[in-house]
């Protein structure tokens, strides 16, 4: 990927990510809902080595604006050959459970405007017959649990959307690449305590950029949370549903 999109670009493994392109020398076109942060994101990147860096602040959540946001950046890079789609919220399961407004926002911050976004760069990769697409789902989509399902439902739904994309996509030459990760030390998780499943976003961004460069199909990083979740998706669900997970 040597012109690419990130969206989402102030989350904590979008920044690695930005930072590992811009060290390779790719042009990045900058997206994120913080203008400070994000102008702090674009000076670091360009001092990194990135061939070009533009911005944009937005909030990713008005579709509406999805379809101008790819074709702006494509213009501002002189064309997209990747794009990165970062962005998310945690939500709170409790709060969601009472109210489904509460829900609904996660919905559409994690599966909603992602769906919109890669409609649009979907339609443009296909056409040009090349292109990657990199998306950042999440272990919590494998499984529903009790602890945090609107947040896993968001992106369960996401995962199949991206599958489903992938299979139309394939005879385009349009790798979609879907990363899972699993516990993250960042900003969001800042309440959660730690252990040893928690990677750093430095090891989930050099995960992401392997499996985009290898045309991956689904991975999880780190890799050894594919046989948790073997484990867990093997549960019987009368055994699963008595856990307090």
């Amino acid at each position: 990927m040597k012109k690419v999109l990130i969206l989402g670009a102030t989350s904590a493994i979008a920044q690695a990510t930005v930072r590992l392109l811009a060290a390779r020398g790719a042009s990045l076109y900058l997206v994120g809902r913080n203008a400070q942060n994000l102008e702090a994101v674009a000076k670091d990147a360009a001092t990194r080595g990135a061939a070009k860096v533009e911005s944009r602040a937005m909030d990713l959540d008005d579709c509406g604006a999805h379809e101008a946001l790819v074709e702006q950046a494509a213009q501002a890079l002189g064309g997209l050959d990747g794009a990165v789609i970062a962005h998310g919220v945690l939500g709170d399961q409790d709060a969601s459970q009472r109210a489904w407004a509460t829900a609904e926002a996660v919905m559409r911050t994690n599966f909603l405007s992602a769906a919109s976004l890669l409609t649009s760069l979907a339609n443009r990769f296909e056409a040009q017959k090349t292109g990657t697409l990199v998306v950042i789902s999440s272990v919590a989509g494998d499984r529903g649990r009790q602890s945090n399902y609107v947040y896993g439902a968001s992106k369960g739904a996401l995962t199949v959307f991206l599958q489903g994309l992938r299979n139309r996509l394939a005879k385009s030459n349009v790798a979609v690449v879907t990363v899972k990760p699993g516990f993250v030390d960042t900003p969001m998780t800042a309440h959660v305590p730690k252990n040893k499943l928690f990677a750093s976003p430095e090891q989930v961004a050099r995960g992401l950029l392997r499996a985009a460069d290898g045309r991956k199909n689904e991975v999880y990083v780190p890799g050894f949370w594919a046989l948790i979740m073997l484990i867990i998706r093997s549960i019987p669900e009368p055994i699963f549903k008595r856990l307090k997970l």
